[in-house]
């Protein structure tokens, strides 16, 4: 799961600077060398017997049940929609094209955001709905985070307040900043945001302008429906408590089991300091670093805590396969539909 603010409403493209596509290519570089260099340190011996005790078999329970885990976020986006419920795998195959744009490809999660947004537009949702709805998504998202971390430091505050834990306090309190920065700016700063940005958009494109104020005023319609955005919220967090399910569910399946609770801790602190780095792809190398360094202040070894966050990254790849493909033949549909009632 990723939290990043939304992408803008639809503009005339433009493509990233040249500065921004080496920043991204420089901090996906350091992120896989910083992943190889802890694997190499801890040992491959301890991953290649981490995968031999999961198995093929014990890899599909993982993949299906983050299939669940999709769905519940599928669901909140949905319901906040405020779409029928008829709709809520096509928001679920969205998500997954989204978290899989966000992690394997050179576009950082605000890219995986339009992804996930053009996958919606081609099932069907109306624009304004859909970018409307995903800034409200967002917002109970985070909000639901701030609560999972809360409760997650609250279970485990002995041994993060224990000498183990001092030098994690730095770490958490920044990433956490970072996080309320951003669930604040949501909050507070959306519908003002709009505003300005469609009074400037009707100065240079009138087209752009019009685009914002229907999503301001579909935004200002979501939000009046509170038993929506309430329930978003229940949906986003047990979403949150499924991922550390799937956390726990890796460590029986590696022959290393841990509390439930523990893996709630574990799972709230790298939430909230991955969501600190959303600009790296995927976070990679720095998911990993959270776990061994996370881990055993929790009670889980560095070993099987990289290897949670290995096998996280192979059941990624796995869906990521399937969101990928299903935003390729949404997409083709859409171009060939729109060639279709194209004038002649």
């Amino acid at each position: 799961m990723s939290i990043p603010l939304p992408p803008a409403p639809p503009e005339p493209a433009r493509r990233p600077s040249a500065a921004s596509r080496l920043a991204l290519i420089a901090a996906t570089l350091l992120g896989i060398g910083l992943a190889v260099w802890l694997v190499r340190s801890i040992g491959w011996a301890s991953v290649a017997e981490a995968a031999r005790q999961m198995g093929l078999g014990g890899f599909l329970i993982l993949c299906l049940y983050s299939l669940g885990l999709f769905a519940l976020l599928g669901a909140a986006w949905g319901v906040a929609s405020g779409e029928p419920v008829e709709r809520v795998p096509l928001f679920t195959a969205a998500r997954i094209a989204r978290e899989a744009a966000s992690d394997f490809l050179p576009v950082s999660q605000l890219g995986g955001l339009a992804v996930g947004a053009h996958v919606a537009i081609a099932g069907g949702v109306a624009r304004a709905r859909v970018y409307a709805s995903m800034i409200v998504d967002q917002a109970t998202e985070m909000a639901s985070q701030l609560v999972f971390t809360l409760a997650g430091i609250a279970l485990a505050g002995p041994l993060l307040l224990g000498g183990g834990g001092a030098a994690l306090h730095g770490a958490i309190a920044g990433s956490a900043a970072v996080a309320l920065a951003m669930l604040l700016a949501i909050l507070f700063g959306q519908r003002r945001f709009l505003r300005l940005a469609t009074a400037l958009a009707a100065r240079m494109l009138p087209a752009a302008s019009a685009a914002l104020a229907e999503i301001e005023v579909e935004l200002a319609r979501l939000y009046a429906s509170r038993g929506r955005v309430a329930l978003s919220f229940l949906f986003n967090l047990a979403a949150w408590l499924a991922t550390a399910g799937a956390s726990w569910l890796i460590l029986r399946l590696i022959g290393h089991p841990l509390a439930f609770w523990r893996m709630v801790s574990i799972e709230s602190v790298i939430a909230i300091m991955r969501s600190a780095a959303f600009l790296v792809p995927g976070a990679i190398g720095l998911q990993e670093a959270a776990y061994v360094v996370v881990g055993p202040v929790l009670g889980l070894a560095a070993g099987p805590a990289l290897a949670v966050s290995l096998a996280r990254r192979a059941r990624d790849g796995v869906l990521a396969l399937v969101g990928l493909a299903g935003w390729s033949v949404v997409m083709a549909r859409s171009r060939k539909k729109s060639r279709r009632m194209a004038p002649l």
